[in-house]
């Protein structure tokens, strides 16, 4: 199997897909915790039989989805900030940086410009 034509460069990579990052993350946390709460009557059951490890992968995956959850939902008011200061036509600055000198040349988001 030749993979050259798929690794090459040739072939200009697709936009990334751009959905309700928030929806499907918290979607994702439900789910770890309520597989949690389903297996949590069987513990004697799973520790019998060494499978604890199960519980606790649901638990630390509904966990980071809490986590996950927190991250999207500040990733997503960074981009909704960033789209209105760039309609509204004024430089996006998150106060740690310093612009002096530079006013222009990039964009709210960080990425350089490009007439």
């Amino acid at each position: 199997m030749d993979l050259s034509r798929w690794t090459s460069g040739e072939r200009e990579a697709p936009e990334p897909l751009e959905g309700n990052v928030v929806a499907t993350v918290v979607g994702g946390t439900i789910i770890w915790f309520v597989l949690f709460l389903v297996q949590l009557p069987f513990y004697g059951w799973f520790a019998d039989h060494d499978r604890t490890w199960w519980l606790w992968t649901c638990l630390t995956g509904g966990l980071l989805g809490l986590v996950g959850i927190w991250y999207v939902r500040r990733r997503d008011e960074a981009i909704r900030r960033a789209r209105q200061q760039r309609a509204a036509g004024t430089p996006g600055t998150t106060g740690s940086e310093s612009t002096e000198g530079t006013e222009g040349t990039t964009n709210p988001d960080g990425t350089p410009l490009t007439d």
